[in-house]
């Protein structure tokens, strides 16, 4: 337990320590956080007896995409060349499958797209959400503040976590989805849920901002909950416990990622909506 409790305090002060000092830290340190997410990802199946994904291109491809998205995230290259590039990026991946002579070559491709949109999109949006926040925040587009928003979002899902963990143990009876996650229950995610909403409506009234954190908070806690079942889908499939071991008593990066994973499209998603209609 005290293993877990440190971990869990210098992986949080880390996270923090990046978003308030500079955009070049967050995309260095959710940059590793990706490479290490996509090895746990496709080493997930390395047991499997069908999947067999070609791990140097995968990581490859994941690498060469970064770099594109981070590239274009600090305007060196269009964010539309980006865009474009996404796709002839992945076909290679795809049509890779032809030359393998593999059993499963659709099942193969299907894996290596998955890892491609749950771990390394996510994370890109992630690095692009704080630079470009950042950036408007800096030339007087956005309303002044010192607070990032992808702080907020982190602690929207650390409070949907924590409180849906202490409402399900304090109060849980009804199984939420048994077959996927036996120890989640209606309670707790409820009780998540409220908590969120609260901490985002005073992360709202302290930023003077209330409609964005109590949408933003409305979004993230079912995004997170639902992440943290898809990542239990994933798992229980494929018959393991934890992604990795990387983070001791916590597990591996994807472990600690899931809810943010599913949250990041769904929240920049809402912030753009934000900026251009209100």
């Amino acid at each position: 337990m005290i293993v877990r409790a440190l971990t869990g305090i210098v992986f949080i002060g880390v996270i923090i320590g990046s978003l308030l000092w500079s955009p070049h830290a967050v995309t260095a340190l959710f940059m590793g956080f990706m490479i290490l997410g996509v090895c746990e990802f496709y080493g997930l199946f390395k047991k499997h007896d069908k999947v067999d994904v070609y791990s140097g291109l995968v990581m490859s491809l994941a690498l060469i995409i970064s770099a594109l998205g981070i590239l274009s995230f600090y305007d060196v290259i269009s964010t539309s060349l980006f865009i474009i590039s996404l796709l002839p990026i992945l076909f290679i991946g795809l049509v890779s499958e032809i030359w393998r002579k593999k059993k499963e070559p659709l099942l193969n491709s299907a894996v290596m797209m998955l890892g491609m949109v749950y771990v390394v999109l996510p994370f890109l949006l992630l690095i692009g959400m704080h630079i470009s926040l950042e950036s408007l925040h800096s030339n007087g587009f956005l309303s002044s503040s010192s607070f990032p928003v992808a702080l907020g979002m982190f602690l929207l899902i650390w409070t949907n976590d924590t409180f849906a963990y202490l409402s399900g143990r304090s109060f849980g009876k009804t199984k939420l989805i048994e077959r996927v996650s036996p120890n989640k229950t209606w309670e707790g995610t409820i009780g998540g849920i409220l908590m969120t909403l609260i901490v985002g409506g005073v992360i709202g009234y302290l930023n003077h901002n209330l409609m964005f954190w109590i949408v933003g908070a409305a979004i993230i806690a079912p995004c997170a909950i639902i992440g943290d079942l898809f990542e239990s889908v994933l798992k229980r499939n494929l018959g393991i416990k934890d992604s990795g071991t990387i983070l001791p008593g916590h597990g591996g990066i994807l472990d600690r990622f899931d809810a943010t994973l599913m949250a990041v499209p769904f929240f920049f998603l809402w912030i753009l909506i934000n900026i251009l209609y209100f």
